[in-house]
């Protein structure tokens, strides 16, 4: 029986860089979060401790310090010039991955008027990119975590079997709630600004407009009409847990509750997960392999 080193890969994770655009009185801030990964020949790191293909993780750090000194625009234009750098800085090196957060920042109004130099935090949403370019070959997965939404009505679950365990009553009207992690894939460039607020809004819209009779459906059409307005996405996948509102039983005070008062309860909670792809669309490279399909 032999022993072998099997896939590997390294990098730096979670560099945090905030970039400041003082080119106008009205500056702006790009605020992220970024992770680097290298993919190619480090054997000798692991099975002997040469360190000669090793291009180290704080050089990683530094390289994407130096690069958001020239300014950061679209995450995804970020990610792939820093890929497209390490994935050429040596020959051993196959293939890099570059994973990007990018943390919201609204400006603070001051008499009326939004504030040239002041900012709160948005929230918890984050938008997200993540960028590979592996032995000469470039792809691009956009998306957003953390976007909490919630409408009061226009939601049911029922018809699901029943066992001797099973308690939970039928429903044709209940609070639907949830926390959407998106990602989708491109197959061409395109106006990254732009397809990422189209995609946001097709999301959002479609959640809010559409009955549900599970949270399962409303995930596959949030997704198809995602992917019908645009023919240079290939698939987006969704995961999207269901932040639970339960009726209130306010009897033990001699109350009546007409769906007014809910509990929210954090956990347990379902966890919904899908892919929704388009089926002329070409298949995800094995370059994505170890990406996570989701959040």
């Amino acid at each position: 029986m032999a022993i072998l080193l099997g896939p590997n890969q390294y990098g730096k994770a979670e560099v945090r860089v905030v970039a400041v655009d003082r080119s106008t009185p009205r500056h702006s801030v790009k605020d992220l979060t970024v992770s680097t990964t290298l993919r190619g020949d480090f054997a000798a790191a692991h099975l002997h401790g040469d360190n000669t293909h090793v291009l180290a993780t704080d050089t990683q750090k530094n390289t994407v310090f130096a690069f958001a000194r020239d300014g950061i625009g679209e995450i995804e234009d970020f990610g792939l010039r820093l890929a497209r750098h390490l994935a050429g800085a040596y020959p051993w090196i196959s293939g890099a991955r570059v994973e990007i957060a990018e943390h919201g920042w609204d400006r603070i109004q001051v008499g009326g008027r939004p504030h040239d130099h002041a900012f709160t935090r948005a929230g918890d949403e984050v938008r997200t990119a993540v960028v590979t370019v592996q032995d000469g070959q470039e792809w691009v997965l956009s998306g957003l975590s953390g976007l909490v939404v919630l409408k009061t009505t226009g939601s049911g679950f029922s018809g699901f079997p029943r066992d001797r365990y099973t308690t939970l009553a039928e429903t044709d009207d209940r609070i639907l709630a949830t926390a959407v992690t998106a990602r989708w894939r491109h197959t061409e460039p395109v106006d990254w600004a732009d397809s990422f607020a189209g995609v946001r809004a097709d999301l959002l819209e479609t959640f809010a407009a559409v009955p549900s009779e599970a949270l399962q459906q409303t995930l596959y059409q949030m997704g198809e009409a995602v992917l019908s307005g645009r023919p240079e996405l290939a698939e987006i996948r969704l995961s999207m847990p269901n932040k639970h509102h339960f009726l209130q039983d306010l009897e033990p005070f001699g109350l009546d509750n007409p769906k007014i008062v809910y509990h929210a309860d954090d956990r347990p909670y379902g966890l919904i997960q899908g892919t929704v792809q388009r089926d002329d669309a070409p298949p995800a490279p094995l370059a994505w392999e170890g990406t996570p399909a989701f959040g």
